[in-house]
């Protein structure tokens, strides 16, 4: 006999897409700051950008622990703890005397983070199966598509009120009022009766079970890709905006808008598909979309030397609608691969796609942000990896063609010859 799970509230897709937010406004609301950040400190760009890249790291070194901690206690404390943790390191970042401590606090921030997002999705699956995930999971990430755009106006506003600390303690704020949001209104979806302990060795050992899964590694591989070439845009924020197109800290929204209007038509549009069309469909789909924006990222950098606006910013609409067909159903069918650990499942994919972030932030941004063509260029091969890595898993997935009768009778026949 199977119950029905309860309705879920309607406040759930908001609590879930603000949990979703707070990595943006991370990210993005801080990039305007830098170089007030860089003068009050003394620093260069290089040692900005490990601003990026300390969030990202401990941001996924924890995720590997969140989804199993939810396992254990439940999905509402391991969320509602992160949050209250999150706004304590914001507090103490906009209280920062040297960078060293700006650093730290911009850690742990990183650490706690993760729990928003890496249970959240375990809390969408555990409350809804199939196309109704699919669109839950897609209303979050189209109210999640704000974010981006908000994030970089909000932080140069901000920029003229309260200078670079203000935007920490906006961060500060916004954590609270969202904790106690989630103490009154979010339902706990993990029962007693399905959570698991939490130890050291059994974390291990699922771990290595995940591994020893064939189709686990190209759908983690595909959908930790997934949002990789479009993050390198973004992560290059700074230097395109005030390098590569001359633009002061107001002309953010230049490269923000095309993201976010794609990452909301796509998240729509992924919406509207499910249930419609098969899973293969929406991937392959998304995965169509993102190498056609590659495509005309390489087109227009050789075209115009001189990045020119609109036009050079156009593609990343493109992207941001391939990037949001295809994750959510990424992300879906690889919590379904282990139903019954699907925070620790989580954890995997947010470790290894922000573990991938976090180089693209620190290694390839630098390395490639001093001209598009080569940032197109470098999301042209991660987008291909991605697509490489679907295609692997609909091979390790195939069905085997199953012989006619008259097939299956020959071949017995000659097997066991009467």
């Amino acid at each position: 006999m199977t119950t029905t799970p309860p309705p879920i509230r309607r406040s759930l897709p908001w609590l879930l897409a603000g949990l979703s937010m707070i990595g943006p406004f991370s990210i993005d609301a801080v990039f305007p700051a830098f170089p007030l950040i860089g003068a009050r400190f003394g620093v260069d760009e290089v040692a900005l950008q490990q601003l990026l890249s300390m969030y990202l790291l401990t941001y996924a070194v924890m995720s590997l622990f969140h989804g199993a901690i939810s396992d254990a206690i439940g999905r509402k404390p391991v969320i509602a703890a992160g949050m209250l943790g999150y706004a304590l390191a914001s507090a103490g970042a906009a209280l920062s005397t040297s960078f060293g401590m700006l650093l730290v606090c911009r850690g742990i921030q990183g650490a706690c983070a993760g729990a928003g997002l890496v249970v959240g999705r375990a809390v969408i699956r555990d409350s809804l199966e199939g196309e109704a995930a699919q669109r839950l999971m897609s209303q979050v990430m189209m109210i999640f598509g704000v974010a981006p755009v908000i994030a970089p106006m909000v932080g140069a506003q901000l920029l003229g009120l309260g200078g670079w600390h203000g935007i920490f303690w906006v961060l500060t704020g916004f954590t609270l009022i969202l904790a106690m949001l989630l103490v009154w209104q979010l339902d706990e979806t993990h029962p007693l009766a399905a959570r698991s302990r939490f130890a050291l060795k059994p974390l291990l050992a699922g771990y290595i079970a995940f591994g020893r899964d064939r189709p686990f590694w190209p759908l983690l591989i595909s959908s930790s890709v997934n949002f990789a070439g479009l993050f390198l845009f973004i992560a290059s924020a700074p230097r395109i905006i005030r390098e590569l197109l001359g633009l002061s800290a107001q002309g953010f929204p230049w490269l923000f808008i095309p993201v976010v209007a794609g990452l909301v038509a796509g998240a729509w549009l992924s919406g509207r598909l499910a249930g419609r069309r098969g899973v293969g469909f929406t991937v392959n789909l998304g995965y169509a979309v993102m190498l056609l924006a590659c495509a005309l990222h390489v087109v227009l950098a050789l075209a115009l030397p001189q990045p020119r606006l609109p036009w050079s910013m156009l593609p990343l609409v493109l992207h941001g609608v391939g990037v949001q067909l295809a994750f959510p159903t990424l992300t879906l069918l690889l919590l379904d691969r282990f139903a019954h650990r699907r925070g620790g499942i989580s954890s995997v994919q947010a470790f290894a796609s922000l573990l991938l972030n976090g180089a693209v932030a620190g290694v390839l941004s630098p390395l490639l942000s001093s001209d598009l063509l080569h940032l197109a260029l470098g999301a042209s091969v991660l987008t291909t990896v991605g697509a490489l890595s679907w295609g692997w898993y609909r091979r390790v997935t195939r069905t085997p063609r199953t012989p006619p009768p008259r097939d299956i009778e020959l071949q017995a026949q000659i097997a066991e010859p009467r």
